[in-house]
């Protein structure tokens, strides 16, 4: 991303985020555990959100729904892709994150203020069933890394708002597939293209397709 502050940033939160990793192997996905969750920063993988930060670059990508952003780590590759896209072609916009603890929030505006990126940042804080029912624009992409359970409520809020080509990203579908039949359901019916990406985990790429 030829930023070395945001790198030293990354690579501090990702140090720290693997170093929690094997607390929360031993967590089932269907828990919602908060208090334990609570200082955890649940980070997308360096390869996954290098490749987010790819995809968003590729597509010029101007709105980006990150449903998910805990302390902030992949919001800064998205903020970071949106940033490099408007400095090369001009223009705006915007990537609108969600979170539901305050404390998790206040933690990655903090990250977000280190970077400098904040400006390209709306952090929406609160229930995403609340937080998502304004959409003003269409959506180019949008990164998935939540409890699973929430997973089709957000794409259903949000996918009548994808672009057509616009891509949608969701972590870890390979290892609990049982637990995505929903959300794999509404792509089904709703004219995506999917496919499972050999990430650890299983990385989903789906594609709005044009009607």
């Amino acid at each position: 991303m030829a930023d070395p502050e945001l790198e030293r940033l990354l690579a501090g939160l990702h140090a720290r985020s693997d170093e929690q990793a094997a607390a929360m192997r031993n967590l089932d996905a269907s828990r919602t555990d908060r208090a334990f969750l609570s200082d955890k920063l649940v980070a997308l993988d360096r390869d996954k959100a290098e490749f987010c930060y790819q995809l968003c670059r590729a597509s010029n990508a101007r709105r980006i729904v990150e449903i998910g952003t805990s302390w902030g780590v992949s919001t800064l590759y998205l903020a970071a892709a949106l940033r490099d896209n408007i400095r090369l072609t001009g223009g705006a916009g915007v990537v609108i994150g969600t979170e539901y603890e305050p404390d998790k929030a206040a933690a990655a505006r903090t990250h977000f203020d280190q970077a400098g990126l904040s400006r390209y940042i709306e952090l929406r804080e609160g229930d995403l069933r609340e937080t998502l029912k304004q959409i003003d624009g269409p959506v180019d992409f949008m990164l998935m890394d939540i409890w699973i359970s929430m997973a089709r409520p957000a794409l259903e809020l949000v996918g009548p708002h994808l672009k057509a080509g616009a891509a949608v990203i969701a972590d870890n579908t390979a290892q609990y597939p049982s637990e995505y039949a929903d959300y794999f359901a509404y792509l089904a019916a709703n004219g995506f293209r999917t496919m499972t990406l050999p990430f650890a985990g299983g990385l989903e790429l789906s594609v709005r397709c044009p009607s």
